[in-house]
């Protein structure tokens, strides 16, 4: 292991936890991320710190809570003086680069999102494959291959699911393309490299070839419990209709067992898709004598409800299903193999572990807290957080939701704040979050010790900057 290993950083888009064969989804063929199990540490409890994307890109790429970075909403921009985990590793020698999406901003100015000082040298900027901005270098690079995302977008579809653009020419394919030709172009220098496709985020459009592996007669139908939604707030209760509360989204109320199961095939295909691309990528850093010297990290910026509790997509929702992700990091010599971790994490940990792991300094103003004691075995797993955070601020649909949520391993408080609303879960009894007990008298007590104790940890994100000089 040299001094400096690289960093190849795979986040995919709305990947809930249990999507990967090798931690117990017998429906999903996933070799590749299997392997990466396989050589590495698996954080089976690993949490975003808010359900939608922007706030939690924006959480994980600094180290920071959304409510700290300021950027706690779909559509607000990340503030110039925040920093990036890239510019600290571009500060110190690494050539950074990025391929798909980064989303810290919106793109309001109809061509690509503006940046910061992200410190991303290489940027090949792609937030989503549709063809919206003229600056979308994915949309550039269909053209260079003299075919366009409308063209290879037309075949057949359902109202849930679409035979999409053919494996050859995925936008996932193309991210994976990008970074396999950084990894050879900067085999001789340090790097840290961002492949951030979209999928699996909805539509649910994998190439056909890979949907025709799954049978939807053989996937399972979500999991719901007869009337559970009567007992929850009125969040759960509008996107049981429509998601995302959209009457020009999915139907939920239409749709039936078999659209359900076409919906979880299309996923996983997606996923599969995304498997292969990891393929290829370690395969292209062993080509390049690179992989011992490479940390790889897997992980998903927030999860899918994928039918799950009565609804779809995603929104001001806490579920495990929602806020629940993959996190894998490998590294030979540098992470112990084979490790199932079941301590809570959150994806604020990322940022400090990859610093820790290079020998490079953690600032203080960063809010995670290293893994690499358990990475390398120098602590246990079987503890690193007392709970995890999340947020939702107002932040893309339901106008005016305001939610946190604060989970331990036996326990669960959503407050909405605002209202009289929220949810309350004792694990131990009910893991599938089916009983909300917020309005059952005899767990009153309880309720007010995780209410207060869901302050506390608001409290406590506080920006830990700038630093105190003196007494007064």
């Amino acid at each position: 292991m040299k001094s400096h290993p690289n960093i190849l950083w795979i986040c995919t888009d709305q990947q809930r936890y249990d999507t990967i064969n090798a931690l117990g989804n017998p429906f999903i063929n996933t070799p590749w991320l299997d392997s990466l199990v396989e050589s590495g540490v698996a954080f089976e409890q690993a949490y975003s710190q808010s359900p939608v994307c922007t706030p939690s890109r924006a959480a994980f790429l600094t180290g920071r809570y959304p409510r700290t970075t300021k950027c706690r909403q779909n559509g607000q921009a990340m503030p110039p003086n925040e920093k990036l985990i890239s510019r600290l590793f571009a500060d110190a020698g690494y050539t950074c680069g990025l391929a798909g999406k980064l989303h810290l901003a919106t793109c309001a100015n109809g061509i690509v999102e503006t940046r910061i000082d992200d410190g991303y040298k290489v940027f090949h900027w792609s937030h989503h494959p549709q063809p919206d901005w003229p600056e979308n270098a994915y949309s550039q690079w269909l053209r260079s291959k003299g075919t366009s995302w409308e063209e290879l977008y037309s075949g057949p579809s359902t109202n849930y699911i679409k035979h999409g653009v053919p494996e050859e020419f995925n936008q996932t394919t193309w991210c994976a393309e990008k970074t396999i030709e950084f990894i050879h172009e900067k085999k001789n220098q340090p790097w840290f490299f961002s492949f951030n496709c979209f999928a699996p985020h909805h539509p649910f459009d994998p190439p056909a070839n890979f949907l025709e592996k799954y049978n939807p007669d053989e996937m399972p139908l979500p999991k719901a419990k007869p009337n559970e939604l009567e007992s929850k707030t009125t969040y759960q209760q509008l996107d049981a209709q429509f998601a995302h509360n959209d009457p020009n989204s999915y139907d939920i109320k239409e749709m039936t067992d078999r659209d359900k199961r076409e919906i979880t095939a299309a996923y996983y295909a997606m996923i599969e898709l995304i498997d292969k691309q990891v393929g290829r990528m370690i395969n292209a850093l062993k080509e390049t004598e690179q992989l011992e010297n490479t940390i790889i990290i897997f992980m998903s910026d927030h999860g899918e409800m994928l039918g799950d509790h009565g609804f779809y997509l995603k929104g001001p929702h806490f579920y495990d299903e929602a806020v629940r992700v993959p996190l894998i990091f490998s590294c030979k010599d540098l992470i112990k193999t084979n490790l199932r971790a079941n301590c809570l994490v959150e994806l604020i940990d990322i940022a400090p572990t990859l610093l820790d792991a290079t020998g490079l300094d953690i600032p203080n103003y960063i809010q995670g807290k290293s893994l690499l004691p358990i990475l390398n075995g120098k602590k246990t797993a079987d503890h690193h957080r007392d709970y995890v955070f999340s947020e939702y601020y107002n932040s893309w649909t339901h106008n005016h939701a305001y939610g946190s949520m604060l989970r331990t391993v036996n326990e669960k408080i959503i407050v909405y704040h605002g209202t009289n609303q929220g949810e309350l879960y004792n694990l131990k009894c009910d893991p599938n979050e089916y009983e909300n007990l917020w309005d059952d008298p005899s767990h009153t007590n309880n309720k007010l010790r995780l209410m207060k104790a869901c302050f506390d940890a608001s409290v406590f994100t506080m920006d830990p900057s700038p630093p105190r000089l003196g007494p007064f």
